[in-house]
């Protein structure tokens, strides 16, 4: 009986390998197959269509397309994309010291940064852009501009530019830029020390170190880590930052792919620098992935208590594999987990349908226990400790921040009021804010809600079909009283709005630092995170219930 049942295991196990290796045969036949379609259809394509086409931009819109079915990390690089995946990495490249945008067709100065060419050449932000090494900027030629950006160090740039209706020519010299993970540091108090920390590139962790060590030679004995509006980068930067708060050897995050090889358990590997400093980590709805990873372990072995919003819910990770003629692919390889054994991906992508993405958080959220027993959740992201923002998002107030109605209005306001208080004084007043409410009303087709946008289609629908006379008038209607609905709605969220107004102009006086300067005395995030520290006995209460 014995013999009869280990001969059956083995001829099970055997025909688990056989089917194994068909079904491999069978994907592997199917892959063949649609590469074989696709070639011949592109050789017929080349040979006979009756207008010239262009190889690289039907592939790449191929690619793209392929690529949109998946989720939206998975991305295509060619060799210029390469290079700037390089340069988010490594926070190094050579530029003037400026970000750009497209807004309507235009093509503005979006970002300055301090000391730089071009602040030091007196070029500002707002300023449109109307020529790159005497190239006029069209809608056709985005690509060749945003390429003409770039450049050698030492090499220069001539641009041309509109400021309130004045032409303006600039020769501007590019230089090495390295971008600054720690944007501001600071002792709030004699006790208690904060950190801006922005991005996870190469020099995260040697920046927070340094920032750290800086801060207790100040006097530091309590800390505020903000990484509010951080959207991650290297998983092995947010695995040593988590190291420098907990002990040698704990599990900062796991990771489970398709195959085993994709699969690896992240521990700490060196001493920590300060296991007992009282933290707060400051998140919101922006941080993502690697700040998640940071929040959620030291959420779950409850070394922080973690402040803010429910942050963004990216539990996925990705790797650049190289493709052929120097082309890359960043393809989701796996998902991450926290320490307590919680994904906290919010959207089920595997299950999409067209450009429906299901929420894994809509009907349960599963728990899981931290290290002193506390409860928490995966799905849906990092929910905190102590939740701030308690008023949900309006549609209409996501519309507006999706927007660039605050980037304007901060223009206008710029040239409106030559200077402005020290950032730790500057607060917008009920006056402003009205003012910001009339000129969003003036510009309401700016932002549009999903509604306004069908809407919109269906006039367009109706002039094709001859019915325009008769159903424009009446969503024309409609949409005068969604416009009246939005303002409504803004007003819900009116403390996040002003906040959002109060960061982007103060950022035009006192650059990037000025904004979390104005945050240590004004934003309630920061001040509730002090007002916490400042009670110990409550702070020990949340992590050990």
């Amino acid at each position: 009986m014995k013999i009869y049942l280990k001969k059956g295991f083995v001829v099970l196990a055997l025909l688990g390998t056989v089917f194994s290796f068909l079904a491999f045969k069978t994907d592997y036949f199917e892959i063949a197959k649609q590469l074989e379609i696709y070639s011949t259809l592109f050789k017929e394509l080349n040979m006979n269509y009756i207008d010239e086409i262009n190889p690289a931009e039907l592939t790449e819109t191929a690619i793209d397309n392929m690529l949109e079915e998946l989720d939206p990390y998975t991305k295509f690089y060619d060799e210029q994309g390469v290079e700037d995946a390089k340069i988010n990495a490594t926070g190094d490249f050579s530029g003037i010291g400026a970000s750009t945008k497209f807004i309507d067709d235009k093509f503005y100065i979006y970002e300055l940064y301090k000391d730089l060419p071009a602040e030091k050449a007196g070029i500002k932000v707002g300023d449109e852009i109307l020529k790159v090494n005497g190239l006029e900027v069209k809608e056709g030629n985005i690509r060749e501009i945003s390429s003409l950006m770039q450049g050698a160090e030492g090499s220069t740039i001539d641009l041309q530019i509109q400021r309130q209706n004045k032409k303006l020519d600039f020769n501007v010299e590019r230089t090495k830029i390295e971008a600054d993970p720690v944007p501001h540091y600071q002792m709030i108090d004699e006790k208690i020390g904060y950190i801006a920390f922005n991005r996870f590139n190469t020099k995260g962790s040697k920046a927070i170190k340094s920032a750290f060590d800086e801060l207790k030679d100040s006097g530091m004995d309590k800390l505020i880590l903000d990484l509010r509006g951080n959207p991650g980068g290297l998983l092995n930067e947010a695995v040593d930052i988590t190291n420098f708060f907990i002990p040698k050897g704990e599990v900062v995050v796991t990771t489970k792919g398709k195959l085993a090889k994709l699969s690896e358990t992240y521990r700490t590997k060196n001493e920590p620098i300060d296991t007992e400093i009282p933290m707060v980590v400051l998140i919101d709805r922006n941080s993502a992935s690697a700040s998640e990873i940071v929040a959620g372990s030291l959420q779950d072995l409850d070394r922080a208590v973690i402040m803010g919003d429910r942050s963004f819910g990216k539990g996925l990770v990705q790797r650049y594999l190289d493709l052929s003629y120097g082309t890359k692919l960043k393809i989701t390889i796996s998902k991450y987990y926290t320490p307590s054994g919680r994904n906290i991906q919010e959207l089920d992508y595997s299950h999409r349908s067209g450009r429906d993405v299901p929420k894994f958080s809509e009907e349960k959220r599963n728990s899981f226990k931290t290290k002193n027993g506390r409860i928490v959740y995966d799905g849906g992201g990092i929910e905190p400790d102590i939740r701030l923002n308690k008023q949900k998002e309006t549609l209409s107030t996501e519309a507006l921040l999706e927007s660039d109605l605050i980037f304007s209005y901060a223009n206008k306001y710029y040239y409106a009021h030559p200077s402005i208080a020290k950032p730790e004084d500057f607060k917008l007043s009920s006056g402003d804010y009205n003012d910001f409410v009339k000129f969003v009303s003036e510009n309401a087709s700016k932002y549009k809600t999903q509604s306004e946008k069908i809407f919109d289609a269906g006039i367009e629908a109706s002039e094709k079909e001859d019915y325009k006379d008769f159903i424009s008038p009446e969503i024309k209607n409609l949409n005068l009283k969604i416009q009246k609905k939005k303002l409504q709605e803004l007003e819900k969220n009116k403390d996040q709005i002003m906040q959002e107004l109060s960061d982007e102009i103060v950022k035009r006086y006192y650059f990037d630092k000025g904004t979390y300067q104005n945050h240590l005395y004004n934003s309630p995030y920061v001040l509730e995170a002090v007002v916490l520290l400042k009670d110990l006995d409550r702070y020990n209460k949340i992590l050990k219930p």
